[in-house]
């Protein structure tokens, strides 16, 4: 299997320094043991940020990420986290695209983890991460297609009535199923980090940019697997700091509800 080249998209919205940092530099260090183990070749970076055109421009030490000058791309407003990604597709040469989050530290083997499952595995078009928050628990991100039901409950529902239909969160989050073993076929990955085969993800014009927020990467694995599988590789390890859109205020619960209509209005209906 020859080395990769590699290209990384990672989208801000006033990300605190220090975060864009620990991202970054995890990164780096995940590329470069790929590339010792003669899994990767070069690497672009490409940090798109999404704050106004008046907000300082996030700044990324070329030292820190030891592949090269990272490209920033700034001023264009907020386009949306898939809209955002999608300003890279034209510049992309690489064979596999890896789309993620600032809010993720990227664990050192991960991303020659993901290599070698595309490199093993010609049939696959994603790989999708073992994910862990801040306290080494795991976040099950890896999932099965949603009913509006079990959205609700995971989502807005008051903890008595989540315990009480726990049994059909536990499978739409698939804990029956991720854990330490290599998984082919998983129906819905999350966009906090996906390994993507380049040329897949151009064809399909990547995301769908009307999903401001939420649900544009359980459009892109629908759309993806038409084409080709996705699997989850336990050996990809990231840690990601990112939360509930419930969590985040009323805005946000606006965006996930008006992007679950889309979704569903495209993909089909589930209620229960």
């Amino acid at each position: 299997m020859p080395p990769a080249r590699l290209s990384i998209s990672i989208v801000t919205y006033r990300t605190s320094e220090a975060m864009l940092e620990q991202c970054v530099a995890s990164l780096a260090l995940s590329v470069e043991r790929a590339r010792d183990a003669g899994l990767a070749s070069e690497a672009d970076l490409f940090v798109i940020d999404n704050g106004a055109p008046s907000d300082p421009a996030p700044r990324v030490d070329a030292s820190a990420w030891r592949h090269g000058a990272p490209r920033v791309m700034h001023g264009h407003g907020n386009l949306g986290y898939g809209g955002a990604h999608n300003l890279v597709l034209e510049a992309l040469r690489s064979d596999v695209h890896i789309v993620m989050n600032p809010d993720v530290e990227v664990d050192p083997e991960a991303v020659g983890a993901a290599l070698t499952a595309l490199g093993s595995h010609p049939r696959i078009g994603l790989v999708a991460p073992d994910v862990y928050d801040a306290r080494g628990e795991r976040q099950y991100l890896c999932k099965r297609y949603p009913s509006v039901w079990v959205l609700f409950l995971r989502g807005f529902a008051p903890a008595f009535l989540r315990r009480r239909f726990q049994d059909a969160i536990d499978r739409y989050e698939m804990r029956d199923t991720i854990g330490e073993r290599f998984v082919e076929g998983i129906p819905l990955a999350s966009g906090c980090f996906m390994a993507i085969r380049t040329p897949l993800f151009v064809r399909l014009a990547g995301f769908d940019a009307r999903y401001f927020m939420y649900f544009e990467d359980y459009d892109l694995s629908l759309r993806l697997a038409t084409h080709a599988a996705l699997a989850y590789s336990p050996e990809a390890r990231i840690v990601h700091h990112g939360g509930g859109a419930s969590a985040k205020g009323w805005r946000h619960m606006r965006w996930f509800v008006g992007s679950a209509w889309r979704f569903f209005s495209r993909h089909g209906w589930k209620i229960a």
